[in-house]
């Protein structure tokens, strides 16, 4: 990976002593707190994230924010909200790192791809990079919280990048310069 790499779609779950979940959530996952999100991080080589805000969690964004804080400037954030954000509470989600709103539409996700639609997907990825190098980012989905049976492997995702962006150039935009612009990450994520 890349100086600077950034891993631009995972979350936090819990802990839920901490964070707890949401009441009317879908979905109880497993914790999956900020300290082994870095730690899987170090192991990928990837040294800036963006944390999305978990549905589990709600518009409870603690968790996220805790996650953003404990990073030293090298994670920024996707928030949920609700109607009861004001001025001041979006100010407040900047000011801790958000850098933009989610919102959840999708009622079930599907199950895994054939084979075959995989290879097809990642070739229109392929495209897709080279079509509009400036315009796409790349994200794990860490701790992939809608896969009920066949988890990835963190590491073949990470190995599916140079399938997706093929030349060093290609992969700077999508792991490293992108994320930089669209969120705001200063050189010192570089480290």
């Amino acid at each position: 990976m890349p100086a600077g790499a950034c891993d631009a779609h995972c979350h936090v779950f819990g802990p839920a002593w901490k964070f707890p979940y949401a009441a009317d959530r879908a979905y109880t996952p497993p914790d999956a707190p900020k300290e082994t999100l870095a730690a899987m991080h170090r192991f990928l080589d990837v040294s800036r994230a963006v944390i999305v805000q978990a549905s589990c969690h709600d518009a409870d964004n603690r968790a996220t924010l805790d996650a953003i804080r404990a990073s030293e400037g090298r994670n920024r954030g996707v928030a949920i909200v609700d109607e009861s954000f004001d001025d001041r509470a979006f100010r407040a989600l900047h000011d801790g790192g958000i850098r933009g709103v989610r919102f959840n539409f999708v009622r079930h996700l599907g199950s895994r791809p054939e084979p075959k639609f995989f290879q097809h997907t990642v070739a229109r990825l392929k495209a897709l990079v080279k079509a509009a190098p400036d315009r796409v980012l790349w994200g794990t989905d860490w701790p992939h919280p809608n896969i009920a049976k066949y988890m990835p492997n963190d590491g073949d995702l990470v190995d599916l990048v140079p399938l997706i962006a093929p030349d060093e150039t290609q992969r700077r935009k999508l792991l490293v310069e992108n994320p930089a612009r669209l969120y705001g990450f200063s050189d010192a994520g570089q480290a």
